[in-house]
């Protein structure tokens, strides 16, 4: 216990946070109690809350780490292609690895997420998890204005509509191919990725100024 007390406060929070990420994604968020948090991080319960109030700050943290971690995705897909299509490949490969490696933090990402901040009682994570995921859909409405403007995509487009039914539709496609993948491949004959290759493609199309009917992303 003496060394803990050496370490730096965002050590202990970090620690507690990373058993929390661990037994949510095994139990649920409602299932488990700050005692299980507790004993998994290896803390007393007591000493538990002298770095986070409850529950809630610390889902509060998990989730501002996964739209850091959705942010830093979808920045270096968009960095890396100077084309439409290929940006909206990168897009779609930086999500499905991102679930691949963080499924705890791609399912909290697409949770509802506070956006009233005139009353006193939020958490300071909470502003700074909508501040983030603002700049994510300026991200998209960027990738979209850019298609437009090169031809690439439909000009009738209405960009907020179609940023959000983007991230649906994506998120959906690979939700489901995440946990349907033995389904996938035992009804359709399909490997997950084909199926969701086949699935972006069709929204590729959806939002392309020429579809195309063949060819991959």
């Amino acid at each position: 216990m003496g060394r803990r007390k050496k370490e730096p406060r965002s050590v202990h929070r970090e620690n507690i946070a990373a058993a929390a990420s661990i037994l949510f994604m095994k139990k649920g968020i409602a299932a488990t109690s700050m005692d299980d948090i507790a004993k998994a991080a290896g803390y007393s319960k007591a000493t538990l809350y002298v770095y986070f109030e409850n529950k809630e700050e610390i889902v509060g943290i998990l989730v501002l780490e996964s739209m850091k971690k959705l942010y830093e995705y979808i920045d270096a897909a968009l960095i890396r292609q100077d084309e439409t299509k290929e940006r909206y490949g990168a897009i779609c490969g930086g999500l499905v690895r991102y679930q691949e490696e963080f499924p705890f933090y791609f399912k909290t990402v697409l949770d509802k997420i506070n956006i009233d901040f005139e009353k006193e009682n939020y958490l300071p994570e909470e502003k700074e998890t909508w501040r983030i995921g603002e700049e994510i859909n300026e991200k998209i409405r960027d990738f979209l204005m850019f298609g437009m403007e090169k031809g690439d995509l439909r000009s009738d487009l209405e960009i907020m509509p179609v940023v959000f039914n983007f991230w649906g539709m994506l998120s959906g496609i690979i939700q489901l191919a995440a946990n349907k993948e033995e389904y996938i491949q035992q009804s359709m004959g399909l490997s997950k990725m084909q199926f969701l290759e086949y699935g972006f493609r069709m929204l590729y199309r959806s939002i392309a100024r020429e579809r195309e009917e063949n060819g991959s992303i």
